[in-house]
């Protein structure tokens, strides 16, 4: 029954990643229910994966209040919005270390490509507005990436 559950939870995700990314697209912003329904899954998750409390649900909790205290300094700093950085703290719920270190490698290096792709096409445009990032995109196709394998594991 834990792997249905794992695999039901993995394809909501997925739909919330994906809503998440279009809409930060399309608004520059994620809506703070979607941001809150991925972290109020992640006890369901840690139950279909079998985890203990102590130390492994633990050391997520821990590892993701880290996440979000640095990625607040970013959202102080002006460098990140506030959406980004609850859904980076609501992902780290779900992701052990080693998962969660690629998926912020990927967001990083994605966000990067994205950041380009923006500023060569407002020189095209010869704007001068304000640069807004939907660093959503970059978030949600980075953990979607880091997800694919035990999404594709459950079919299997």
């Amino acid at each position: 029954m834990g792997a249905y559950v794992c695999a039901i939870l993995l394809i909501a995700l997925a739909l919330l990643l994906v809503s998440a990314g279009i809409e930060d697209a399309r608004r520059r912003e994620i809506a703070n229910w979607k941001n809150a329904a991925i972290a109020l899954m992640a006890p369901l998750w840690w139950w279909g994966a079998g985890l203990s409390l102590w130390p492994d649900i633990a050391i997520q909790i821990g590892v993701a209040a880290l996440v979000f205290a640095l990625f607040v300094g970013a959202f102080a700093l002006g460098q990140m919005g506030g959406g980004d950085v609850k859904l980076i703290g609501a992902l780290a719920l779900w992701l052990p270390i080693q998962p969660l270190i690629w998926m912020l490698i990927l967001m990083s290096l994605l966000g990067g490509a994205l950041t380009l792709l923006l500023v060569v096409e407002r020189y095209f445009r010869r704007t001068r507005e304000a640069l807004e990032i939907p660093y959503g995109i970059a978030i949600a196709l980075a953990t979607l990436i880091v997800l694919r394998e035990p999404i594709l594991n459950q079919f299997v």
